[in-house]
């Protein structure tokens, strides 16, 4: 079976939110399509505390837990959704991914329930390329999943020329199928 992982398609990710990613909200429809098409959905939600770590060195404050900017997009169609699975919810350390933290002390969980479903490949879209969704889709790959990106259904951070492009190269060679 393949599972959909729709990747913090959250307000603060949007224009307009404290972490925008250009464009991000053009993400929203693919997401509702492809939802359409899968026997299983699954949503990852950045969660963070106050006061959490990457705020004072990495990012703005974002996805702060029950707040506005921690909600899922307007117009994403949550009844497609079977489960969200949240991240980042340690102070200490963040969590780029879906299935771990960034030190992969810690799993979210993601990974068991797929494989209790049955789940032998997933599809991969959202916010941001070159992060969340890059290090979703390489622990996906390492814990044995055959995975697809949708990069119509992504947009990337581009802290850097050219993140986007050495993000999505990265995961072709890691074996990630990616459909332009």
């Amino acid at each position: 079976m393949n599972a959909l992982i729709l990747v913090d398609l959250q307000n603060d990710f949007l224009p307009g939110g404290a972490l925008a990613v250009a464009e991000g909200d053009r993400v929203i429809a693919v997401a509702n399509q492809l939802a359409q098409g899968h026997p299983l959905v699954i949503a990852t939600q950045d969660w963070h505390p106050p006061g959490h770590a990457s705020f004072v060195s990495l990012w703005p404050v974002h996805c702060v837990q029950h707040t506005k900017g921690a909600e899922f997009a307007p117009g994403l169609d949550m009844r497609a959704i079977h489960r969200v699975f949240q991240k980042g919810a340690d102070p200490a350390i963040d969590s780029y991914s879906g299935f771990f933290d960034n030190g992969h002390q810690k799993s979210t969980g993601l990974g068991d329930f797929l494989k209790s479903q049955g789940v032998t490949s997933v599809t991969v879209m959202g916010l941001a390329t070159d992060y969340c969704v890059k290090f979703t889709a390489l622990d996906a790959r390492a814990l044995g999943f055959d995975v697809t990106l949708i990069r119509e259904g992504c947009r990337a951070v581009n802290l850097q020329p050219g993140d986007e492009v050495a993000a999505v190269e990265e995961m072709r060679r890691a074996g990630v199928t990616i459909i332009d």
